[in-house]
């Protein structure tokens, strides 16, 4: 399938990717009632935007996930769930939060009724053949003891918490449902999709079935970004943005960044593979594939990045 080009003359598509930290900060238990006030910040800000960009949003679920994880290891009275089926619970899950608290900012702002927005359950093609299928490296669910692991039936790493089930993230290759976001957006729809990086799927023949594997949440994006024509890609997490010698006293937070840069910095080791590194591939894969600007920003200034105010701002020609 081709590439889906902005069209001139509309208003901007902006796909906001919003991290965990939108539903649960660091400290808290993650109840829904905290879950629900957290979501207010970054989704007053979205739906102000709406005004003037046409919206996308994704997602992410590990805190859900992990939780829906812990519940199976405690009750063994009803079958365990495959990982790509609690995907899409929490999909439904989050997007009902999402929109709910969608509804009430819109409805404040007197756009209920003239801004629509949907949740679409997405999943998202991966290569059976992905190298990370034989180096499970993504550690998920429930903390266990070394005898507790022993006679586990899957595979577990150790962390520094303990041991935990370790599944493999494969790149994505193609967002199953990219035809119908477009034609969503393009009716004027604030499209919710691709939670949790999306239902993980592999192609067989002319069918698609689950596998046991997680996508990373901003990989998934920037392949939707470039599937749907997204003008602006927005990356909303806990910190201002990318950083050089981050946590330490040279700690030096980057406002302007281009690709050969930020693929130099990469290398360097500057940008953790756990934390921003697949944050800053996103948006290297964003402007590669024709995308205006990629910004890396915190939850609570996701406007003010829009507006170039905030965050690391990445462009081609840019530089730090």
């Amino acid at each position: 399938m081709p590439k889906s080009k902005p069209v001139p003359g509309k208003p901007e598509t902006l796909l906001v990717a919003l991290g965990g930290n939108a539903l649960i900060r660091k400290g808290q238990e993650g109840t829904i009632r905290e879950q629900f006030e957290n979501l207010v910040v970054p989704i007053r800000q979205i739906a102000r935007l709406s005004r003037t960009h046409r919206i996308v949003i994704t997602h992410g679920n590990g805190p859900q996930v992990g939780n829906l994880l812990l519940q199976q290891e405690c009750c063994s009275q009803v079958p365990r769930l495959p990982l790509e089926i609690l995907v899409a619970q929490t999909q439904g899950q989050i997007g009902y939060m999402i929109e709910s608290t969608l509804d009430n900012e819109l409805m404040k702002l007197g756009l209920d009724g003239k801004r629509f927005f949907v949740t679409l359950l997405s999943y998202v093609v991966v290569d059976e053949k992905d190298p990370a299928f034989q180096n499970p490296s993504k550690p998920i669910g429930p903390v266990f003891s070394r005898e507790e692991a022993l006679g586990l039936p899957y595979a577990t790493v150790r962390t520094p918490a303990g041991y935990r089930r370790v599944v493999a993230s494969p790149k994505p290759v193609t967002i199953v449902e990219k035809r119908e976001i477009r034609m969503l957006v393009d009716m004027g729809f604030i499209v919710i999709s691709c939670g949790g990086g999306g239902i993980p799927v592999v192609k067989e023949s002319r069918t698609f079935h689950g596998v046991d594997a997680v996508i990373d949440k901003d990989l998934a994006s920037a392949k939707l970004c470039e599937e749907i024509g997204v003008d602006v890609f927005v990356i909303a997490t806990d910190v201002e943005g990318a950083a050089l010698w981050y946590g330490t006293p040279r700690q030096r937070f980057l406002s302007r960044l281009n690709p050969e840069e930020a693929r130099k910095y990469l290398q360097a080791g500057e940008f953790p593979p756990g934390s921003m590194g697949p944050k800053v591939e996103a948006a290297i894969q964003f402007l590669d594939s024709g995308g205006k600007r990629a910004v890396i920003t915190s939850i609570r200034h996701i406007e003010d990045a829009v507006a170039g105010k905030a965050g690391t701002q990445l462009t081609r020609g840019d530089s730090a």
